[in-house]
């Protein structure tokens, strides 16, 4: 099953070119630095109008449906990092949906155009020390005060966090219930009060910077909120179907590069006297996670069509997410175990996806969360049976 048209394919090509002359070279020293250049690299994006796929034209966008951001989101699996792609999915897919969806032009004027243009790079704050994958108890307030908000609070795990120009937060905005208390707010990262406190050191995605975040009495007008006051908690569930179908797709092609190489290591090296790639155990196995691979690619690609003809794919984005999670780990503790003592050196491109890929069973929903969302939509949850 395919969903990609010559124009999309065309797309990918695109991004292929760009990532081959301008990424991968540096991804390496990019890697070792703990940082890559996120306004260099944007603008770079950008200026092929890939930051704003399916976002309107009248903001810079090139307004086409969700399916080539999907074809874009796979095609930055030629990266040969995740921390790269990761960061452009924040951008694309994690901070500038719901801001393209409900935002005021003028709101959108002034940060979604220059986010699509690679001028800005933005971030999204939702997590925080004791509200990761638990949304609703996050502690972060935003009090009115005259015209404007006055933000209290802190994020952590906040990816661009170290470079973001602007944040589309998710803070408190009264003391009512917890799905009818949030707002998002645009807040401007450059603003008094707001103190980047520290760089996060990972166990993966070294390349993307990671920032834990406070807010000190932090003024944004209130023309900043991104549609209707309360309706926050909404906005961002929305927003986590992009987010979890770009998570799905965008780990496809480094799961395939993966396999590949082990395919290729296992053919060259020799052990007792014959190829790694000559037992039988190996072949199969190998065969095995390709097969789940193209499970997996036909699960994202279903979803993806129904979300661009105007479907609710909660179910089949939380499925696609956290089958893609464990997928990765799969794959990547698999493959590595056939490069022997290489498979444990960084010089080994196998150890960096191993690193890399922990984390998709992590954000953007963990694991647990993906399965009770799934269970919930089943009928399955204890107030469903109460009920």
């Amino acid at each position: 099953m395919t969903i990609y048209t010559p124009d999309h394919l065309e797309l990918q090509r695109s991004a292929r070119k760009l990532i081959e002359s301008e990424i991968n070279p540096h991804v390496d020293d990019w890697e070792q630095a703990g940082m890559f250049p996120a306004h260099e690299v944007f603008a770079k994006f950008g200026a092929l109008g890939l930051l704003g796929i399916s976002k309107p034209k009248e903001f810079g966008g090139l307004e086409l449906d969700y399916t080539f951001s999907v074809a874009f989101a796979e095609a930055l699996g030629e990266i040969t990092c995740g921390g790269v792609p990761l960061a452009i999915g924040v951008q694309t897919d994690m901070c500038t949906p719901a801001l393209a969806l409900h935002g005021s032009d003028a709101l959108r004027a002034e940060f979604l155009s220059p986010s699509i243009r690679g001028d800005y790079v933005g971030c999204i704050g939702v997590s925080e020390p004791s509200a990761g994958s638990d949304v609703s108890r996050i502690r972060t307030t935003a009090r009115k005060d005259g015209d404007d908000y006055v933000i209290d609070g802190g994020k952590l795990w906040i990816t661009n966090g170290a470079q973001a120009d602007w944040m589309c937060m998710l803070a408190n905005t009264s003391d009512g219930p917890p799905h009818k208390s949030k707002s998002l707010i645009v807040v401007p990262l450059k603003s008094p009060g707001v103190t980047v406190a520290r760089k996060l050191d990972k166990l993966g995605m070294r390349s993307s910077d990671t920032a834990q975040i406070f807010f000190d009495g932090v003024r944004v007008p209130q023309r900043h909120r991104i549609g209707e006051e309360g309706m926050g908690f909404v906005y961002q569930m929305q927003q986590f179907q992009e987010e979890r179908l770009w998570a799905a797709a965008s780990v496809l092609r480094p799961m395939d590069r993966a396999v590949q190489e082990a395919i290729d290591y296992a053919g060259a090296r020799i052990a007792f006297g014959r190829r790694i790639l000559d037992n039988q155990s190996v072949r199969f196995r190998l065969a095995e996670l390709q097969t789940r691979i193209e499970m997996l690619r036909s699960l994202v690609y279903r979803a993806v069509q129904e979300y661009s003809e105007g479907v609710d794919v909660t179910t089949l984005a939380s499925m696609a997410k956290l089958s893609a999670g464990r997928l990765v780990r799969e794959v990547a503790d698999a493959c590595l175990q056939y490069y022997g003592g290489m498979g444990f050196m960084n010089e080994t491109p196998i150890s960096r996806f191993y690193r890399d890929g922990r984390v998709a069973s992590i954000g953007g929903g963990a694991d647990e969360v993906m399965l009770e969302i799934i269970s919930k939509r089943l009928g399955m949850s204890d107030q469903q049976r109460k009920a």
